[in-house]
């Protein structure tokens, strides 16, 4: 366990733009630290859009293969975590505002998400709710290290999902939201059909596997997030949510791993999270908040449907400065993952 905490800052793309390209992209956008953002989405489009071409019009197996390794093991982390903070954050200039629709429209489908269906989820109705009942994603009345529980809660998601997804953000009152999420889905099973009749191996590698990964890495991240839940103040964002620290996560995909400070500011800067878990330690330490290092949500996940308690104390960041035994953090760690509920 550690007593004092050193914080890897942040990913070192970011900061002020400097290069002609940079100065370049940096004229677009409404924040110049987001510039990793525009280089994302060219590097994204140059690789995968002729990729998958070149799927539909020769396809062959291991062009396939070949097509999902480069997809997940190099953008589509990165991808997800732009679409995120852009989700919370606009990226281009009222001036370019139609630009905005590039990322979750013409990218997402490609990366497994439907377009709309980020945002209505995740802004529409995660944040709002914040883990609690409502929320469509909540993990209170799960026992959190239960590997069946995770598949309950996984097959919801996947099967009924997006019509508790709709008919929550109409009882909400938010149908413009709504709207753009039944376009969304509706656009994107319509293109999936189309594209089955001109190569249904290219459209099963490009665009069916990656949704079924993807909703399900999703599910899997926010278990990890939310797994850790004070049964006495669940709806305390330092007491349902975790932090992790030293990560090559945080450094790949834009300081995700600070989601605590992202629940109790959901539009603060990427750039920025590090710095305020840095100045706001003494109140994470006081509320009793739980802080890994070294580890990202999926290996939080991981561990706890093996139910290896040691190994995530071993992790785990002392921010009191007092003293706890590894006995003491498991025994934490167990109580915080038992249903609560509703």
């Amino acid at each position: 366990m550690t007593a004092a905490v050193s914080i890897s800052v942040t990913d070192p793309r970011c900061g002020n733009a400097s290069g002609v390209f940079d100065r370049w992209a940096a004229s677009l956008i409404l924040d110049e630290r987001d510039v990793p953002f525009v280089k994302l989405m060219i590097q994204a489009t140059l690789v995968l859009v002729p990729f998958a071409v070149l799927l539909y019009v020769k396809f062959h197996w291991l062009l396939g293969i070949a097509y999902i390794g480069v997809n997940f093991f190099v953008f589509v982390d990165r991808y997800i975590l732009m679409l995120h903070s852009t989700s919370h954050r606009v990226l281009f200039k009222p001036s370019l505002r139609a630009l905005n629709h590039y990322i979750p429209w013409v990218l997402g489908p490609i990366f497994g998400e439907t377009p709309g269906s980020y945002f209505a989820h995740h802004v529409g109705m995660h944040h709002p709710e914040n883990n609690l009942p409502e929320d469509l994603s909540s993990t209170m009345r799960f026992e959190r290290d239960n590997f069946w529980h995770f598949c309950r809660y996984l097959f919801r998601f996947l099967f009924v999902g997006i019509f508790e997804l709709n008919a929550y953000l109409f009882r909400k009152k938010r149908g413009k939201i709504a709207r753009r999420f039944i376009a969304g889905e509706l656009s994107f099973y319509a293109l999936v059909t189309a594209l089955m009749f001109v190569n249904a191996k290219a459209t099963f590698v490009v665009l069916i596997i990656p949704v079924i990964a993807i909703r399900t890495l999703m599910m899997c991240g926010n278990w990890g997030q939310h797994a850790f839940i004070d049964a006495a103040q669940p709806a305390n964002c330092y007491l349902n949510s975790i932090t992790c620290i030293n990560t090559r996560y945080n450094r790949r995909c834009f300081n995700d791993g600070y989601h605590i400070g992202h629940h109790v500011k959901g539009n603060r800067h990427w750039t920025e999270m590090p710095g305020d878990f840095e100045a706001n330690i003494d109140r994470y330490a006081q509320e009793g908040a739980i802080v890994f290092e070294g580890i990202d949500f999926f290996e939080v996940w991981f561990l706890l449907m093996g139910r290896r308690y040691n190994k995530l104390a071993s992790h785990y960041v002392t921010l009191d400065g007092r003293a706890h035994t590894r006995e003491e953090v498991v025994k934490l760690l167990h109580e915080r993952t038992r249903p609560i509920a509703s």
